[in-house]
């Protein structure tokens, strides 16, 4: 399911495992949420970058902010509904709403920063797909 670098973050944070129908209720009970999707690691290796990253960031925002990893198999669903691009990814929610999301790996004041903007923003709808970008060529052309 997950490499095992994953696997003993999940243990040792002890973070919890959302499905998309569990998400919900632990959004009610948490107001600022981070959601980890780690993809298939074995061909997104960077999401152990990310295993290791994100519970050291999480100790500089642990009093404002919660952090989850969503299930292997909720996570093509979830990915429709926050419609973000790239793995791994961290989606940002507050109250359940969607505030955006932070692709690939970045460098450690890159995350400070976009963590603390994402706590600083307000919810807003998802990003519309980009068809072209996801599947070049689907998209109408633009006049």
């Amino acid at each position: 399911m997950y490499t095992p670098l994953i696997e003993a973050m999940i243990e040792n944070y002890g973070y919890p495992v959302l499905t998309e129908e569990s998400l919900p209720a632990f959004t009610e009970k948490h107001k600022d949420v981070v959601l980890f999707f780690t993809e298939n690691a074995n061909n997104y290796p960077e999401s152990n970058d990310v295993a290791i990253i994100l519970p050291e960031i999480m100790k500089h925002f642990e009093d404002r902010l919660v952090a989850a990893v969503v299930s292997r198999e909720s996570e093509r669903p979830l990915q429709r509904k926050f419609r973000f691009k790239g793995y791994p990814a961290l989606v940002f929610l507050r109250d359940g709403e969607y505030v955006g999301a932070i692709t690939k790996v970045r460098d450690w004041l890159e995350y400070i920063d976009e963590f603390k903007a994402m706590l600083d923003k307000a919810p807003t709808p998802p990003p519309a797909f980009d068809l072209d970008h996801v599947c070049p060529g689907s998209a109408p052309a633009k006049v």
